[in-house]
């Protein structure tokens, strides 16, 4: 069976950190890439970031870029979101989903930003407070 599994969301104050884990099983990691999204209540789904396991390409919104590092330990199957100076508007549920890409290169710069999957996990809750 295919998963993700995420960890490590909580609660933080504004300009704190959390580090997101993803684990990953049932599937070859190498195959595809990871994708950071969250949903916010009355907000779109908005994605955060990817990484490539195939080819290393990444991607990251604006909204988070240079606060967020997006990371993978392939010999331990997980993927890691880590993000730095929290903000209040960063509450959410975050979820890891993956995209086979096998057949697709430079998947992330190219298509990061349209939160395709074909499975994920089943999310975790960041709460910032101000």
């Amino acid at each position: 069976e295919m998963q993700l599994v995420e960890s490590g969301g909580g609660w933080v104050q504004a300009g704190g950190s959390l580090r997101l884990s993803c684990a990953a099983s049932g599937f070859t990691f190498g195959d595809y890439a990871i994708v950071w999204f969250r949903q916010a209540p009355g907000k779109e789904r908005e994605g955060l970031s990817c990484l490539s396991n195939s080819d290393g390409s990444t991607y990251y919104a604006n909204s988070v870029k240079g606060r967020f590092t997006i990371s993978s330990d392939n010999a331990k199957n997980t993927m890691y979101l880590q993000m730095n100076t929290l903000k209040p508007e960063d509450t959410a549920v975050y979820y890891c989903a993956a995209r086979n890409t096998v057949a697709i290169s430079n998947y992330c710069p190219a298509y990061g930003h349209l939160v395709e999957y074909d499975f994920r996990g089943q999310g975790t809750q960041v709460t910032v407070s101000s």
